[in-house]
């Protein structure tokens, strides 16, 4: 990767450990600066460079990684009068590594598109720890032949990187992932209460599932929670729950679909969320069930 400069908007629990493995890679970090950010001091000392507009930004880096909130975010940052589609370079790459609406990716394609640029969709999986590691899960949509010049970067901070088809698939795939992921907290979380609630020991309960049909990695994210009250191990937060899960139950609506499981599911978070819990993280949901 050297010689190679990309460039990073969103430095936050997951874009710290994209930036530094990045930077192991030898190739040059810019960065937005914004003060959303987590601290940078690390990074700069490696070598990386702030820079104050998305315009700028783009004018130096010949691939821009995206690793903020949801669509709003991402419309914001590419469209805005000083940003990132003001200064692409022809050629560059965008690749959009939040958790985005694909409707909306879809339309911001068009207009990187337009502007001369390749987008990329690469939604991720796991947490701030794999990401640190530069273990991250990564499901990619775009061009293949534009997947296929950016897999080295994409190698150099996620294990498992698969190839979801064309711009909007890899979103579409990662809103079925946290559905799924964050269906099971809901189903565990109200299950677990009833366990305590019924005098089953938490060891028993954790044990059970484990050695049944609950087994799985949603499990051993909230058995520490239940067992010793430690969230540690599932750091991602109710209100980026109710957005993904929000997500999902409007693109299950707009294709027509059943949506009472995926309405239950959003419902149970954004009741959490509107109780003025937004920065608790899924595994205190089910203290909150509980109250």
């Amino acid at each position: 990767m050297k010689d190679t400069k990309v460039g990073l908007v969103g430095v936050g629990l997951m874009g710290q450990g994209i930036a530094v493995n990045i930077q192991r890679s030898g190739a040059e970090l810019y960065f937005l600066a914004h003060e959303g950010n987590k601290s940078t001091d690390a990074i700069i000392a490696a070598g990386g460079h702030a820079v104050q507009l998305g315009c700028d930004l783009a004018a130096c880096c010949e691939t821009i990684i995206l690793c903020v909130t949801g669509s709003p975010q991402v419309e914001d940052i590419l469209t805005r009068d000083d940003g990132i589609l003001e200064g692409l370079r022809p050629g560059a790459v965008i690749i959009d590594c939040s958790t985005a609406m694909p409707d909306s990716t879809q339309r911001m394609a068009e207009l990187v598109t337009a502007a001369g640029g390749h987008f990329l969709d690469a939604p991720m999986t796991r947490t701030p720890k794999e990401a640190a590691a530069g273990k991250l899960n990564l499901i990619v949509g775009g061009e293949e032949h534009i997947f296929d010049s950016r897999l080295p970067l994409l190698r150099t901070f996620a294990e498992n990187i698969t190839y979801a088809g064309p711009v909007g698939s890899g979103h579409m795939m990662k809103l079925l992932h946290n559905f799924v992921s964050l269906g099971f907290s809901v189903v565990l979380a109200e299950a677990a209460v009833t366990a305590r609630r019924a005098g089953i020991e938490p060891s028993v309960f954790t044990e059970v599932l484990e050695k049944g049909g609950g087994r799985g990695a949603v499990l051993d994210r909230l058995a520490p929670f239940i067992e010793r009250q430690d969230t540690s191990h599932f750091q991602f937060t109710l209100s980026n729950a109710c957005k993904d899960t929000g997500y999902y139950l409007e693109t299950a609506k707009s294709l027509g679909l059943a949506t009472r499981t995926a309405e239950a599911v959003q419902h149970t978070y954004r009741t959490a969320v509107d109780a003025g819990n937004e920065q608790a993280v899924v595994p205190e949901l089910i203290r909150l069930l509980d109250e």
